[in-house]
């Protein structure tokens, strides 16, 4: 047991540093290709972060064996937008507060009208999700295409969005730090090695929590619904971190978005394609809990009132989260 606890700091230390240089390599493949800023957060840091979840719900819809792995998916996927939308958003006002990096009365400094589009988006497709989730046809299983469809137009405005704000300056590229301006191939290399370690490292975590939540008297249902989601999220959890110490809330909150957008449509369509897609009062509460949390959000930045207290506490609905759980379990 030691020795798991050990490797489970290892592999959240080993997480945050290999997201040092994949935000650091992610920024310069951006600005090497012409893609606007916000885009690198939504677009490219959220596809390569968000593969561990995406990638754990394959294996357990797709070659799981036995209704338990179907559910482990199913979970992975309601699991993984809740976490975002309450423990990742909180993490980003936590550490603002804890670096300064603003007056906690003044409105965070983000596109209100851009991420207000891009949450209310997920919001619908995330309520449409959840829906289908209630009930049973035989066409179910077709509508897998209507959510990679979504995603896939997602991914075209975001990249052919064009920012007016003047690019930020970036700190050179960690592997070729004596270098200026580094070639696409340096900036790819970085990211890709990266982006390998940073799988590596969040499949040990969640062994790892599969080893340990045992021991707590966690049960393997709960693991799946409540430990497993904020391993996986780990990495954008952690790239969040990283902008915001360097001043860049924007990215941090579009990395966060992205991850959510891709969270709702495709392991969505991974589970309605291999999976009945059915929802327990575990999962329905998942849903119930990350839609409140959107509302929340979208009411604060329509009114300007959007601060990192109050992005803070957005962690507390994942406590109602987990104290609701445990009494439907009991």
């Amino acid at each position: 047991m030691i020795l798991s606890f050990t490797a489970l700091v290892f592999a959240a230390i080993l997480i945050y540093a290999s997201c040092e240089f994949f935000v650091n390599g992610v920024e310069w493949c951006g600005r090497k290709t012409g893609m606007a800023e916000n885009a690198v957060g939504t677009v490219l840091a959220a596809f390569g972060t968000a593969l561990p979840e995406s990638i754990v719900t394959l294996v357990a819809v797709a070659f799981g064996h036995g209704p338990g792995a179907k559910q482990i998916g199913i979970g992975a996927a309601l699991g993984g937008p809740l976490v975002l939308s309450t423990l990742a958003y909180a993490v980003v006002g936590w550490t603002m507060v804890a670096t300064r990096r603003r007056r906690a009365s003044a409105a965070l400094a983000v596109n209100r009208a851009r991420l207000s589009r891009d949450q209310g988006w997920f919001l619908l497709i995330f309520v449409c999700k959840i829906t289908l989730g209630l009930v049973a046809f035989t066409i179910k299983p077709w509508l897998g295409f209507a959510f990679l469809g979504a995603y896939a137009l997602y991914v075209w405005g975001e990249i052919n969005h064009r920012d007016d704000r003047e690019q930020e300056s970036l700190g050179p590229l960690k592997i070729r730090p004596h270098n200026a301006d580094p070639g696409l191939a340096w900036a790819l290399l970085q990211t890709a090695v990266a982006l390998a370690v940073i799988f590596f490292a969040s499949e040990l975590f969640v062994e790892q929590i599969e080893i340990v939540a045992p021991v707590l008297g966690v049960p393997p249902a709960l693991s799946a619904l409540l430990l497993s989601p904020v391993a996986t999220e780990l990495p954008e959890t952690m790239n969040a971190i990283i902008w915001v110490r360097q001043g860049k809330e924007r990215l941090a909150l579009a990395n966060i978005s992205g991850a959510m957008m891709i969270q709702a449509t495709v392991p969505s369509a991974l589970g309605l394609f291999f999976t009945p897609w059915l929802f327990g009062p575990g999962l329905i509460t998942a849903g119930v809990i990350t839609t409140l949390s959107i509302l929340g959000l979208l009411v604060l930045l329509r009114r300007n009132a959007l601060t990192a207290p109050r992005l803070s506490l957005f962690g507390l609905l994942y406590v109602v989260f987990v104290v609701t759980l445990l009494i439907i379990r009991r």
